[in-house]
């Protein structure tokens, strides 16, 4: 079991809200993605709220576009029930994995990262807990989703990520990366990454070193980086079945 990780407490999340949000424009021309109305709401409200009920008690905002709106209506966070802090890209876009390592410093030894354009109902506890278990420096959640939601990008087996390949139609890859992963600062460290780069980048990289774990989750993801997905999550928060599910 990994030492440096504490059992009686979970790390922060890392919130990746900086994107362009091209597919929802013009929707997001003005506004920031995590600020769109869903359930009359700005969404990163519902995903705040989410995580402060499994008692998650600190986020970083990864802002990058229109982050400034965000930072206005989430201030501290203290009205969602957990503190969150921000880091901003700045003059140029770092990407998802180049925001992580920016914001580093806030983040800890190990924390969870998640899209910020993502509902996730499956509990994080037990996916920290996979994570602590495994003994590697990354873990990520995967869902057999077997093409239904979106294509399929991973070979999961055996509690492993075997293959992580975006835009490939394989018979071997049946899952999917959920959206919720957990990160050690130490990979930023032990490999040589750009300022700005993608965290599909750094994920590929621990595949091929054979040190990304996996854990399969029950439950389907919710988005909003698509018409469609932000008409579906909608639906889903009018509802009473967006709660966590065990």
């Amino acid at each position: 079991m990994n030492a440096y990780c504490r059992a009686d407490s979970l790390p922060p999340v890392a919130l990746l809200a900086g994107g362009l949000a091209t597919r929802l424009m013009p929707v997001t021309s003005k506004t920031p993605k995590s600020m769109v109305e869903v359930a009359g709401q700005p969404f990163i409200a519902h995903q705040l709220r989410l995580l402060a009920r499994q008692q998650i008690e600190s986020a970083v905002i990864c802002c990058g576009h229109l982050g400034e709106q965000i930072e206005a209506f989430v201030q501290d966070g203290s009205r969602f029930g957990l503190r969150v802090q921000y880091s901003h890209d700045g003059e140029r876009l770092l990407g998802t994995g180049g925001a992580l390592k920016q914001a580093l410093p806030l983040l800890g030894e190990a924390f969870f990262v998640m899209y910020g354009d993502s509902y996730l109902i499956q509990p994080v506890a037990p996916v920290w807990q996979a994570f602590r278990e495994s003994g590697m420096l990354a873990l990520m959640s995967v869902f057999r989703n077997e093409g239904r939601w979106d294509t399929s990008n991973v070979e999961f087996r055996g509690g492993r990520i075997l293959r992580y390949e975006k835009g490939t139609t394989d018979s071997d890859m049946q899952h999917i990366d959920y959206g919720l992963g957990v990160l050690h600062s130490d990979v930023f460290r032990w490999w040589p990454f750009p300022d700005a780069f993608d965290l599909q980048s750094l994920y590929r990289m621990l595949v091929k070193d054979g040190l990304l774990a996996g854990y399969e989750v029950a439950h389907r993801f919710y988005e909003i980086g698509s018409h469609e997905g932000l008409k579906e999550t909608d639906a889903l928060l009018r509802t009473d079945s967006h709660e966590v599910q065990a």
